[in-house]
This record gives structure tokens, C-alpha cells and sequence, in this order.
């Protein structure tokens, strides 16, 4: 395949300045998993000025709750979840050093706007692929919450892990840029 970025975690300003909406991307290295429940929790600990279970700092969380692995695996299928429902705790995330999230559908307009301002990004992973997004990952450990079971917080060890750039740190919209040249046919 041509015209693939591969980048390392963790993810530096650099980096991030460097991808543009469409990039297909192969990601290297650690992802932290986190939806709802395990959200809510990591920004209640930061209002209590309490420290997180893993630094989020240059990071990225992937919005999945994987299915149990299958025996010799580190994980079950792992297919992206909807990303609007982490929507209103990203901006805090994103203000504590936060560099990407993974996951599906559109973004709101505050967490663009937040991703623009902490020069961070989001990327879209296919839905339906979970099985094969599953073969992407190394490694698998529940560092936090166990008890949200496939929604605990996992520490992902994967290798070109295929996402694409849906928002850039320049308030570009992958969703928003397709409808309008839809809509131009």
C-alpha cells in the first residue's frame, strides 16, 4: 500500500503537526483503551486533583470494550465503539496532555475545537473489523477498573495498528469535508 504513515507512540507535537484528514496510518507501540464508564472515572479522579492510572501525556485511547480472548491471543475481537459518547470528557483529557483517540462516527464541535487548541487529533478505526483490528494487537494488560470488565482500562502493546485522520489539529473534518463533496455531485 502506498502513501501509509507509520508513527510511534507516544505521540509528540510533531507528529501530530504532520497529519492531515484522509492520512491512512499505521500505529506502533502502547494505546490505552477507555469508554464510558472508565471516562468518567479518569475525570473525576483529575477534579479531585488525584493521579490517573496511566499519565496521559502524549498518549492515545482507543474507545473499544474487547470481547475475551480467545486461548493463546492477548485479546478478543476489538472493534471501535462510537466516540460521541466520550465527547463530553475528551476536552479535559485533551487539556491534560492527551494526544489521539481512536474510534468511530463524528466528533462535536467542542472536542474539535479542543483538538485544534492541545494539537491533538482523532482517528477513525473501521467498524466491522474487529476481528482483524484484534490480530494488531501484541499484547493486552487491565491496568485499571477491572471491575467495568471489557470496559476496564487496558495498556495495548500493537503493531500498524490501521486507522485514518478524521480530525487534524487544524479543525479539518473528515466526516464534514465528505458530505459536502457528496452533497457536490
Amino acid at each position: 500500500m502506498s502513501n501509509i504513515i507509520h508513527i510511534k507512540t507516544p505521540l509528540m507535537d510533531d507528529t501530530t503537526a504532520n497529519l492531515r484528514i484522509g492520512n491512512r496510518v499505521l500505529i506502533s507501540g502502547i494505546i490505552y483503551t477507555a469508554r464510558d464508564a472508565a471516562h468518567q472515572r479518569l475525570v473525576e479522579l483529575a477534579g479531585q486533583g488525584k493521579k490517573l492510572p496511566f499519565d496521559v501525556q502524549n498518549q492515545i485511547i482507543y474507545y473499544v470494550g474487547p470481547s475475551p480472548a480467545q486461548p493463546g491471543r492477548p485479546i478478543g475481537s476489538c472493534g471501535p465503539t462510537t466516540s460521541y459518547r466520550m465527547d463530553v470528557y475528551t476536552p479535559q483529557l485533551l487539556a491534560m496532555g492527551l494526544k489521539a483517540t481512536i474510534g468511530k462516527g463524528n466528533r462535536s464541535d467542542s472536542v474539535i475545537e479542543a483538538m485544534k487548541q492541545y494539537k491533538a487529533v482523532y482517528f477513525a478505526a473501521t467498524g466491522g473489523a474487529a476481528a482483524l483490528l484484534a490480530k494488531r494487537v501484541k499484547r493486552a494488560d487491565v491496568i485499571a477498573y477491572q471491575d467495568l470488565g471489557t470496559e476496564a482500562i487496558m495498556r495495548l502493546e500493537v503493531e500498524d495498528f490501521p486507522v485514518v485522520v478524521a480530525n487534524d489539529i487544524y479543525g479539518n473534518d473528515l466526516f464534514r469535508e465528505g458530505m459536502v463533496k457528496y452533497q457536490n455531485r
